[in-house]
């Protein structure tokens, strides 16, 4: 079975931009980190130390909300908590034998960043931005008539690990496999680099966890992410 390790996985933002992503970091001081605001709304610190939220505070925006990974945090007056999301972290172990898929998939870049916002937007509104492709390799599925109606992508990649994102379709083409075949499209790159896939999913998203477990993958941990924004108020 494919284990996410503790030391890594309790905090997977702060490790992926401090290895794979770290051309994409933005830093203030030592203790915290983000993503550029167009590419992904997560943020993170090396511990949740009032020190390390205050650094935090000093990357937002006014009116901007950002997503940290941490089960505890001290309150600080400079951020406003605003929600708490439940989300389980699952891989797919190295003995589940990949499928192959006959689905005409296409790579998707920088000219599609448009319509992988419109299509994400449907599903998970806010997550996907106009420079999230720059976070790893994206595919997609077209219809007859060319409009791009089911993606799936990488999001956060530390060494060894590389994490399944942005799995969605069109709701009018739901039901005809093109989730599974664009998950498989990944496993099957990801295996070939020696890479171990992996995802998060909330878990409130039955729907997802069911699709997920069929295809082998399985539930490590359950980890918590906080939602906080900057208290305008204080500037």
């Amino acid at each position: 079975m494919s284990v996410l390790p503790e030391h890594l996985f309790a905090n997977p933002v702060w490790h992926a931009l401090h290895s794979q992503h770290r051309h994409l970091s933005v830093s203030a001081g030592d203790n915290a980190c983000r993503y550029p605001a167009d590419v992904v709304p997560f943020v993170a610190v090396d511990a949740p130390t009032i020190s390390s939220m205050q650094q935090l505070h000093s990357l937002l925006a006014p009116n901007e909300s950002v997503w940290l990974f941490a089960k505890n945090f001290p309150l600080i007056p400079e951020l406003i908590h605003q929600q708490s999301l439940n989300c389980f972290q699952m891989s797919l172990p190295a003995n589940v034998i990949v499928p192959d898929t006959a689905t005409n998939i296409l790579p998707l870049s920088d000219a599609n960043a448009h319509e992988m916002v419109a299509l994400t937007t449907l599903a998970f509104p806010g997550y996907f931005r106009p420079r999230t492709y720059e976070m790893g390799s994206y595919f997609g599925v077209r219809s007859s008539s060319g409009e791009l109606i089911a993606m799936g992508g990488e999001r956060l990649k530390l060494d060894d690990f590389s994490e399944i994102s942005a799995v969605c379709t069109h709701p009018s083409f739901r039901g005809q496999g093109l989730a599974a075949s664009l998950i498989w499209r990944l496993v099957r790159d990801h295996r070939r680099d020696g890479l171990v896939s992996w995802l998060h999913v909330a878990c409130a998203n039955q729907h997802a966890i069911d699709l997920y477990l069929r295809l082998g993958f399985v539930i490590v941990r359950k980890i918590t992410l906080q939602r906080f924004s900057r208290n305008n108020s204080l500037d």
